[in-house]
């Protein structure tokens, strides 16, 4: 079996809509080819959170737009995945704040870590410099068209273990911002792509 250093794993949870964004894997998954020496494996992982396989794997994506609401098995998962080390990127296809997928996931987040353990990250942390440069979260295009809450999310927000950012989480749908197929981006004056690479590249430092 050819050996990879790095597949993309879909988290399938049973509440809510966690399949959106179909395009945005496969978009990624060509940047880190096309930027890095990665051995990259092509096709999407769609692993259910409350299965023992997802604990395996480098890195985890979950999205979504309606309530979260996590069975009892997918809570046990989601901590003992991030808690040994393992990185989810959340992303709200909301881009909002006071939608249900944000509240709903914050209060699970909550649930599991504490009440206080979500904060925002400063725009000089290490994942903006992870690879490409950033002075902070690029906005998409659905920020600037002002849906959602009408607000420009200047911040992301993370879960930090033992000195690691270990749940990235985001309110600025970079999913449905990447949602094209790649073979589109020779349109695009900047690589809007990158910022996954910078992502995935911190996920994979630890």
């Amino acid at each position: 079996m050819r050996s990879y250093d790095f597949y993309f794993t879909r988290l399938m949870y049973e509440s809510g809509d966690w399949d959106v964004d179909i395009r945005m894997p496969s978009n990624v998954l060509n940047s880190l080819v096309e930027y890095t020496t990665l051995r990259v494996d092509p096709v999407e992982r769609v692993i259910p959170l409350s299965d023992a396989k997802m604990l395996e794997s480098p890195f985890c994506y979950l999205a979504g737009h309606k309530l979260v609401q996590f069975t009892p098995a997918e809570r046990k998962n989601f901590e003992r995945y991030v808690r040994g080390g393992g990185f989810v990127f959340v992303d709200d296809c909301n881009h909002d704040i006071d939608g249900l997928f944000a509240k709903s996931f914050e209060a699970e987040l909550a649930r599991i870590f504490g009440p206080k353990a979500l904060k925002k990250i400063p725009n000089n942390h290490p994942v903006y410099s992870s690879f490409f440069q950033f002075d902070g979260p690029p906005n998409t295009g659905n920020e600037l068209n002002g849906w959602g809450d009408d607000l420009v999310h200047d911040y992301l927000k993370a879960i930090d273990i033992n000195g690691r950012v270990r749940v990235l989480y985001s309110n600025k749908d970079y999913g449905c911002e990447w949602d094209y197929d790649f073979r589109n981006k020779r349109w695009l004056v900047v690589d809007n792509t990158r910022f996954a690479v910078n992502i995935i590249q911190y996920a994979l430092g630890a």
